[in-house]
């Protein structure tokens, strides 16, 4: 009886050793076995991803931290960092209703896919072979009745990339 339980226990936690993560938000199962991060994807959902907003872009960042996703309050405009350089995702747009967070940050940053990671973040998803499925919504710049800056998803309607950027959304393909 004793050799059974040991046996149980082994599997048990081999089995939980390895399960890649994946995580599913407000929904019960993730897209694909190469997802990381997942969201809501029915044709009603109008949420989606709000990227930090930082009052400058750093500037110590290094090619771990490439795709790295910011809203710049210096010049109200949503960057991502690719090849050690911080590129422009929209127009200059408008930080005014960006609400100041005023808590202290604690804490370590969270680490989905890998247990550890040299990147600089506050959630950072980090995995050789899964990427993270944006939040879908068909025609944001309709259907999303306040937009906050900084705002991310995936249009379903025009197959892209959109980011809000305050006062307009941009679109990429």
């Amino acid at each position: 009886m004793k050799t059974k339980k040991i046996f149980v226990g082994l599997v048990l936690n081999l089995a939980v050793y390895n399960v890649d993560a994946q995580i599913g938000i407000a929904k019960e199962t993730v897209n694909g076995m190469s997802t990381i991060l997942d969201f809501k994807d029915t044709s009603s959902n109008t949420k989606g991803l709000i990227i930090p907003s930082v009052d400058s872009a750093p500037s110590t960042l290094t090619n771990e931290d490439n795709g790295t996703f910011i809203f710049d309050k210096s010049d109200s405009i949503i960057k991502i960092y690719e090849n050690n350089i911080w590129k422009n995702l929209s127009d200059v747009g408008n930080s005014s209703s960006v609400f100041a967070n005023i808590s202290l940050e604690t804490g370590t940053k969270v680490i989905i896919g890998n247990p550890t990671s040299n990147a600089k973040g506050v959630l950072i998803l980090e995995s050789p072979d899964k990427a993270m499925i944006l939040p879908l919504i068909g025609n944001p710049h309709i259907n999303v009745k306040k937009p906050y800056p900084g705002m991310i998803c995936y249009d379903t309607v025009s197959k892209s990339l959109s980011v809000f950027d305050g006062l307009v959304w941009s679109y990429w393909k």
